[in-house]
């Protein structure tokens, strides 16, 4: 792990970023969608980051089983999803929602622990002193053959987007929000680049920056009341129509009487659609000209 003024991670690198306890650590896609999993700590506290190229699904778990600490290895897939097998009970968990589908444990979930996608430059902005984690030289190779994952452009077709939108391999975002799941296409928010919507019961707000690839979702409501945004000509942010207060792109609001407010994130996933489908089968489609 490096400092932002040392790392030698390109910015423009999408990383999974997880901040606990004041301590902020990014992970390369493109580094740990090769492994799997890579273990560590964050703000002390142990941590499991696991990223599977199949289904484009990146999530952290705490690698805890009944609050003891257990090891995990890959041993497959199902339905495209990476498969881990524990040490202790030899059961096996399924990577994009931390179930065991066999074993001692079948049943069983691991915590899951709230995270981010984004382009690391977005990332060093929000937290500057982020630590990154490095390629290591031994896996040159291996890296290599993910060149171009990030942007869906990788050979392989199990991995490689498909840019058209509700195909197998085209890009959405996930959400879950009372108990409601829902898929926003990737396409769309480029497009649009900010969606206000309610699912659940909750009122979001998706955005994508300027760069076309850091997105966020966020819970909406202000001490109670349901704000509705906009983007900012400017592409310095975005504004709420309520207030006309400018809000900075890590959730902030910049002016105005709701100065120094903070947007509460809500976890949410970009992922391929055959994946999101296959997990969520209830799952609702967005679609555009229903903002409200």
């Amino acid at each position: 792990m490096l400092d932002a003024g040392s790392s030698r991670i390109d910015t423009n690198q999408l990383v999974i970023g997880l901040q606990i306890g004041g301590q902020a650590k990014a992970y390369p896609i493109e580094v740990i969608g090769y492994h799997h999993q890579v273990r560590d700590s964050v703000g002390g506290i142990p941590v499991m980051v696991t990223y599977c190229t199949a289904c484009r699904t990146g999530r952290v778990y705490s690698p805890q089983v009944d609050n003891h600490p257990e090891e995990f290895r890959l041993v497959g897939m199902d339905h495209f999803n990476a498969m881990f097998e524990d040490a202790g009970t030899k059961s096996w968990w399924r990577q994009v929602n931390g179930k065991a589908l066999a074993g001692p444990l079948e049943g069983h979930q691991l915590p899951e622990i709230a995270s981010a996608q984004m382009r690391l430059g977005a990332w060093i902005r929000a937290y500057p002193r982020t630590l990154i984690m490095q390629p290591d030289s031994i896996f040159s190779r291996q890296y290599s053959e993910l060149k171009g994952f990030d942007a869906g452009t990788i050979a392989s077709r199990l991995e490689k987007r498909d840019s058209s939108s509700w195909n197998r391999k085209s890009w959405i975002i996930g959400v879950e929000s009372g108990g409601i799941a829902r898929a926003y296409d990737w396409n769309q928010l480029v497009k649009g680049r900010i969606i206000n919507d309610s699912l659940g019961g909750n009122s979001l707000v998706l955005v994508l920056e300027p760069d076309s690839v850091s997105f966020h979702v966020w819970d909406r409501r202000i001490n109670g009341q349901s704000l509705y945004f906009d983007l900012d000509g400017n592409d310095k942010g975005f504004r709420d129509k309520t207030t006309h207060a400018l809000w900075s792109w890590d959730g902030i609001c910049l002016e105005g009487p709701l100065q120094g407010t903070m947007l509460r994130p809500v976890q949410s996933y970009q992922e391929f659609w055959h994946s999101w489908q296959s997990f969520h089968p209830a799952t609702t489609q967005y679609r555009p000209g229903k903002d409200r």
